[in-house]
């Protein structure tokens, strides 16, 4: 399996099509972006049938190996796209990945789309039995110390410029959300008015921006104000900001409350786990009050969210984050 970074996909699409694309990693946007390029490669080949599957704890694996069987002899090519929000796929998964690498052929595209995978998953069998047919798309986080080198880039290949300081601006404002950084540079196409974007211009841009008070509702709800944390919720909801962006906030909220827990039981002082002085006793007092099952769970109940926002009919994601709201703020456990 060649095994490559997201900019390097469309030159590896240019030379031809894999019957197994992997793509894993945890950044909503540049998965997206990455299935998205796959599939735009694949129905210009032909493949106009696509069957989504996806891989939750009772997932019936012959479905799987069913939609690669099921193709007739005056059928189109066939995009199978099976999402494993786990990213474990169990004994049964793992023979059936296995199975259907054995059985790869040129009239059915398997893409494969899962967490970032560890050390021991990429070296597990059914990994392996992919790695001979496919491509791996490893997407990682980009750090805080790149971001203004991608949303420079991102603003060049969207046609714009910017000063460095309005890049650090935007940079600073989003946070590491990638999401949230190419809808400000979508915003910013009909700001440009095709000159170099100012830190003014860009100023003006992001502080009406209501989707970065997601990181109010984050602060209501380490707060326990559970009613403040709500109805900011359906602020966001109502003036339109997304989903996955709020999704987001809060499973990175809920990953570094479980990274902070543990360092707070070392011993380690929360001054030098939080570097925000007020934010200090919000995430000192959450982590009090909720304990490593409770955000365990929560992260569980992300996962279902983000399923439900790809396409899961197991509940409305909008539902799915007030739970995780009141959740955050200790008003209700799973």
């Amino acid at each position: 399996m060649a095994r490559i970074n997201p900019r390097q996909l469309p030159q590896n699409l240019r030379q031809g099509l894999a019957p197994i694309y992997v793509v894993t990693g945890d950044e909503p946007l540049l998965v997206q972006e990455c299935c998205d390029s796959i599939r735009d490669a694949a129905r210009k080949q032909g493949f106009n049938e696509r069957e989504l599957l996806h891989g939750e704890h009772n997932f019936d694996w012959g479905q799987l190996l069913s939609a690669a069987g099921s193709m007739s002899l005056f059928a189109d090519k066939k995009i199978i796209e099976l999402r494993l929000p786990g990213g474990k796929p169990g004994d049964k998964g793992s023979k059936a990945l296995q199975e259907f690498a054995s059985m790869a052929n040129e009239e059915t595209l398997l893409l494969l789309v899962l967490p970032r995978l560890d050390r021991s998953q990429l070296n597990s069998k059914w990994v392996k039995a992919l790695d001979a047919k496919g491509v791996l798309i490893q997407i990682w986080p980009v750090d805080a110390s790149e971001m203004p080198r991608w949303i420079h880039q991102r603003l060049r290949s969207a046609g714009l410029e910017a000063e460095p300081e309005a890049i650090q601006i935007l940079a600073e404002r989003v946070e590491g959300n990638l999401l949230a950084a190419s809808q400000e540079i979508e915003k910013l196409k009909l700001l440009a008015n095709d000159s170099v974007i100012t830190a003014e211009t860009m100023n003006n841009a992001v502080a009406s921006s209501a989707r970065y008070d997601v990181f109010g509702l984050i602060d209501k709800a380490l707060a326990a104000d559970a009613a403040g944390a709500v109805r900011t919720l359906q602020g966001l909801r109502a003036e339109g900001v997304e989903a996955p962006v709020v999704l987001w906030a809060i499973a990175r909220e809920i990953r570094t409350l479980l990274e902070t827990q543990e360092k707070l039981d070392q011993g380690q002082p929360i001054n030098r786990l939080v570097r925000i002085q007020k934010r200090q006793p919000l995430v000192q007092s959450a982590c009090q009050r909720l304990r490593p099952r409770h955000l365990e769970n929560f992260l569980l109940r992300a996962r279902a969210v983000d399923n439900a926002i790809k396409g899961g009919k197991e509940m409305d994601p909008w539902a799915g984050l007030l739970e995780l709201t009141l959740n955050l703020s200790g008003k209700r456990s799973i």
